[in-house]
C-alpha cells in the first residue's frame, strides 16, 4: 500500500499533522513505538504533569487556604496512589482522544519502531520482531525529544529520577533535590512540595527560568522561596552517589570553589530535553543534522533529502507542544499546495505551577540587547479587584511597547491564570496590535484580565486603578 504522507511519531506535532494532512485529501498513515498515541506529552509530560500540580494544588488549599475562605474540612490525608490513579485518568482520557480523532479523520495507524529505510521508503518493526516497509510520496519526522542525561548520573527512576520517574513516586520523598531552575524541574518540585516535600533546587545559571523575562523570574524566585523552596544558584553538580537511604548530591560553585553535599531521598535530573532521533536512519540516508543533534530543515520544514520533513522537537525552536502542533498543520497544508506558516515571533510559554508565568515575545533583555527603544506598562494584581477578593493577589503584568510605533513586543504575566490570560497577547500581537489597542478593548468587571487593560494603559501611564 503507497502512501501520501506517513507521518512518525504520535505525539502533538505528529498526530495533529497527520489529521490535517487527511483533512486535506492526503492519504495518511502514521506509525508510533508506544501502545497510545500522544507521545511524550500525552503519556509522561504535560498532561500527567497538569493532573498533578491540579490535584496538588487542591490538596494544599484545602490544608492551607480554605479555613480563611469559612470552609472547615479539618487537616486532609494523602491517598497519593489514587492521586496516581487520578492522574492516570486524564492520560487515558486524552490517548483514547487522540485513536479516535485518527480513526475519525481515516488515517492507518501502524505500531511499531519507524525507521526510514530511503526516500520514500518507511520499515515498521512490530513490538513482536516482525517487520514491513510502508511507501510514500512523503516523510514527516515527528519523533519528539528525550530527557538530558548527566555525564557520570544514572538515572534508575527510583532515586536519581527524570521527569517520568518524577511522575510515578508511589511515595512523598522527604526531601526532593532538583536539578535544574527550568520550567520542568519548578513544576514537578512544586507538586511535591505541596505534597510534603522538602525541596532544594540546584542551577548552574545565577537565575532561574533561563530565557524568561528577568523582573518576572526575580518575583518568581521570590514567592516559590516564601512556599518553601530552597534555592542553590550558580552551583554545578558533580556527583550523585546512591545510598542506601536515597542519594547524595555533590556540588561546587560554577565559577570554582569548595564542593558542598546534599542528602536526598530521591533527586530530580530536570536539566532540559534533546532530540529523539535514534533508530531512524538518518545518517546513513544522509540527512543533516546540526552540532546540537536537531534535523535541519528550511523554512518549509523540508530536509536536504527530498521527500522528508521534520516538525517539532528534532528541529531547531522552543520545545512546546503547541509549537509542534503548529508545526505540523502547516507541512500538512505545505505538502496540499497550500502556504503553511508558523510565526515564531509569536509563540506562549507557561510554567504551571502557582501562581502561573506566562510570556511571549520578546523580553527587556532582549530588547536592550537588540538597541529597541520601548516602553513599559506594568499593573499588579494587588490593585485588581477580582484578585484582591480571592486573596490571590501575587504577581503583575507586564507589557512592553515600541517607543515610536507602540506596537506590542512582548508581554510577561506572573499571577493566577497567568496562561490564560496570556492569549489575550498572543492574539493582538498577531494581529499587530499595539498597546492602546488593548487598552481601549473593553474588559468585563471583576475578571482578573482587567490588569492586562491596566497594564496597557500603563504603557501611556495613565492606569487607572493604580
Amino acid at each position: 500500500m503507497s502512501y501520501d504522507l506517513i507521518v512518525i511519531g504520535t505525539g502533538p506535532g505528529g498526530y495533529v499533522c497527520a489529521i490535517r494532512a487527511a483533512q486535506l485529501g492526503l492519504k495518511t498513515a502514521v506509525v508510533e513505538k508506544r501502545k497510545t498515541h500522544g507521545g511524550t506529552c500525552l503519556n509522561i509530560g504535560c498532561i500527567p504533569s497538569k493532573a498533578l500540580l491540579h490535584a496538588s494544588h487542591a490538596f494544599e488549599d484545602a490544608s492551607a487556604h480554605f479555613p480563611a475562605m469559612g470552609v472547615i474540612v479539618g487537616a486532609p490525608t494523602l491517598d497519593l496512589a489514587q492521586m496516581q490513579t487520578f492522574k492516570q485518568e486524564g492520560v487515558d482520557g486524552n490517548t483514547k482522544g487522540v485513536e479516535f480523532l485518527l480513526k475519525k479523520n481515516k488515517v492507518d495507524v501502524f505500531f511499531g519502531t519507524g525507521r526510514i529505510a530511503a526516500a520514500g521508503q518507511v520499515e515498521v518493526t512490530a513490538e513482536d520482531g516482525t517487520n514491513q516497509v510502508l511507501q510514500t510520496k512523503n516523510i514527516v519526522i515527528a519523533t519528539g525529544s528525550d530527557v538530558t542525561r548527566l555525564p557520570g548520573v544514572e538515572i534508575d527512576e527510583k532515586v536519581v529520577i527524570s521527569s517520568t520517574g518524577a511522575l510515578e513516586l508511589s511515595a512523598v520523598p522527604k526531601r526532593l533535590v532538583v536539578i535544574g531552575a527550568g520550567v520542568i524541574g519548578l513544576e514537578l518540585g512544586s507538586v511535591w512540595r505541596r505534597l510534603g516535600s522538602e525541596v532544594i533546587v540546584v542551577e548552574y545559571l545565577d537565575r532561574i527560568l533561563p530565557g524568561m523575562d528577568g523582573e518576572i523570574a526575580k518575583q518568581f524566585q521570590r514567592l516559590l522561596t516564601k512556599q518553601g523552596f530552597q534555592f542553590k544558584l550558580g552551583q554545578k553538580v558533580t556527583k550523585v552517589e546512591k545510598t542506601g537511604a536515597g542519594a547524595t548530591l555533590t556540588f561546587e560553585p560554577a565559577a570554582g570553589g569548595a564542593p558542598e553535599t546534599i542528602e536526598a531521598d530521591a533527586v530530580l535530573v530536570a536539566t532540559g530535553r534533546v532530540p529523539y532521533t535514534q533508530g531512524l536512519g538518518l545518517d546513513e540516508i544522509g540527512v543533516q543534522k546540526d552540532a546540537k543533534g536537531r534535523i535541519q530543515t528550511d523554512a518549509h520544514y523540508s530536509t536536504n533529502v527530498t521527500g522528508i520533513y521534520a516538525i517539532g522537537d528534532v528541529i531547531a525552536g522552543p520545545m512546546l507542544a503547541h509549537k509542534a502542533e503548529d508545526e505540523g498543520m502547516a507541512v500538512a497544508e505545505i505538502l496540499a499546495g497550500k502556504a503553511g506558516h508558523v510565526n515564531y515571533g509569536i509563540i506562549p510559554s507557561v510554567v504551571y505551577t502557582f501562581p502561573e508565568v506566562a510570556s511571549v515575545g520578546q523580553t527587556e533583555e532582549e530588547l536592550k540587547a537588540a538597541g529597541t527603544a520601548y516602553n513599559v506598562g506594568k499593573f499588579p494584581f494587588t490593585a485588581n479587584g477580582r484578585a484582591k477578593a480571592n486573596h490571590i493577589t501575587d504577581g503583575f503584568v507586564k507589557i512592553l511597547a515600541d517607543a515610536t510605533t507602540d506596537k506590542v513586543l512582548g508581554v510577561h504575566i506572573i499571577g493566577a491564570e497567568a496562561g490564560t490570560l496570556i492569549h489575550e497577547a498572543v492574539l493582538a500581537m498577531e494581529f499587530g496590535g499595539s498597546s492602546e489597542d488593548i487598552a481601549r478593548s473593553c474588559h468585563a468587571h471583576p475578571t482578573l484580565s482587567e490588569a492586562v487593560k491596566e497594564a496597557a494603559l500603563a504603557v501611556d501611564k495613565r492606569a487607572i486603578h493604580m
